[in-house]
């Protein structure tokens, strides 16, 4: 087991990190040309590109027929699970949805004078989810679905569909669609990748076109939605899981070591930093990062992660330790350190922060309510967890009177005139003239 241990003594020093993990962003762009040829040939031609492609990546035999999912199958899928997990995602979702409630906004007016300002806040009318498939088909992407399925129905999205790439066989997961019968989720398509993307943008015969996708994917599906943003709502770009640990004498090595394996079983690309002032913890956790290692089924994808992304990072002291986490602006933040609550208030830059030895992020991903779709590659800078401001549009209102007009219509055509827009200022003159 290899990972870096690095030495900061001060903020000059935070760029042996950061220039490393930035080329995380380009690490895989190769395939843009690809998915621009992937949604020409689904924008052309529709369901039959589908099927082409589909055949040719997921499942041999599929046929137009199966792209839609029928209700008797969802009805069957929910049946198949354990009642006991049914409860289990019944109970996580109402804990998502409880906490996403209280995201939502109003319409709002303000009377002002002669004046009434106002904003709209609309759901979109439409749209898209994509789940994926998970180690083909094997390992049901639950919580994926969750996170990007309730902010939209909290939101109010009157037309919402799903797109997930079927199995070999032609089937998907039936936890897949046993959660969207939980969730209500009755339109369903089984497609994938780059082209469920297209799909879900251009419209087919058989997917109606939407107004925002969400949910996340691989290479083809993040550079998919890159290139179509602007013809259609997205939710984010989303680069490798990643997670900066902040702790002190007091945390437990073996949970710290379980805490950054947690991501870095994700992807080779995964990034898993653990900052820390005390170099006994840093040795001890190493310890453990090669123990807990030799068990875990991605074992292969872990040793890349830690070996290419991962750091072992001694700082002087927790302050220099918050700075370099703020300059980092990782995904997942955990502050596993004695008084966690007292550095709440130097986080600047961060996706999610977890406080404390007992929360894990895990906690987050799957049941505590938070979204689970985070800003990665640094984008915690200026963006945002996915929401249901996502699935939403806020449309400005102005109502205004000639009393209005009579006292700043001078001003407003005074604007325009430097702007050199005369037709903009004589739109309101003329309205002044006609005042009695």
């Amino acid at each position: 087991m290899s990972i870096r241990t690095i030495h900061i003594a001060n903020a000059l020093d935070f760029s042996q990190l950061t220039t490393q993990l930035a080329l995380r962003s380009t690490a895989e762009n190769t395939v843009e040309s690809r998915v621009a040829e992937i949604l020409s040939q689904v924008q052309s031609r529709g369901d039959e590109a589908l099927l082409d492609y589909t055949q040719s990546f997921d499942c041999p035999d599929f046929t137009v027929g199966q792209l839609k999912v029928s209700p008797q199958d969802i009805a069957q899928a929910y049946a198949q699970i354990p009642a006991s997990d049914a409860a289990i995602i019944r109970e996580a979702a109402a804990n998502i949805r409880a906490f996403h409630q209280r995201q939502k906004q109003n319409s709002w007016f303000l009377p002002e004078g002669n004046a009434v300002l106002g904003q709209l806040v609309l759901p979109v009318d439409r749209a898209g989810l994509y789940v994926p498939g998970g180690q083909g088909g094997e390992t049901p992407l639950i919580s994926s679905l969750l996170m990007n399925a309730i902010p939209a129905q909290v939101a109010g999205v009157p037309s919402l569909c799903m797109v997930s790439p079927p199995r070999k066989d032609g089937t998907v997961n039936p936890y897949i669609l046993a959660t969207a019968a939980i969730l209500g989720i009755e339109e369903i398509y089984l497609c994938g990748s780059a082209w469920a993307i297209a799909a879900l943008t251009y419209g087919t015969k058989t997917i109606a076109k939407v107004d925002c996708i969400a949910g996340p994917g691989n290479i083809y599906v993040a550079t998919a939605k890159r290139l179509v943003t602007g013809q259609v709502g997205i939710d984010m770009i989303a680069g490798p899981s990643e997670i900066a640990i902040l702790a002190d004498a007091s945390a437990r090595a073996s949970w710290l070591a379980a805490d950054m394996l947690s991501q870095a079983e994700h992807d080779p690309l995964a990034s898993s930093i653990l900052i820390c002032p005390d170099a006994t913890m840093l040795q001890a956790v190493r310890g453990e990062l090669a123990r807990q290692l030799e068990l875990l089924p991605r074992h292969e994808a872990a040793v890349r992660s830690l070996a290419d992304w991962g750091a072992l990072v001694q700082v002087p002291n927790l302050d220099l330790g918050m700075d370099l986490i703020n300059t980092l602006a990782p995904e997942h933040v955990e502050l596993c350190v004695q008084d966690p609550w007292s550095f709440v208030g130097q986080i600047r830059n961060a996706g999610a922060v977890f406080l404390g030895h007992s929360s894990p992020e895990p906690v987050g991903d799957y049941f505590a309510g938070p979204n689970h779709v985070l800003p990665t590659l640094s984008t915690a800078r200026f963006s945002s967890a996915l929401s249901v401001d996502t699935f939403c549009k806020k449309t400005s209102i102005i109502c205004t009177n000639q009393s209005y007009i009579q006292a700043h219509g001078a001003k407003i055509a005074r604007l325009a005139r430097l702007e050199g827009l005369e037709a903009h200022a004589k739109s309101v003159e003329y309205r002044l003239e006609d005042i009695p």
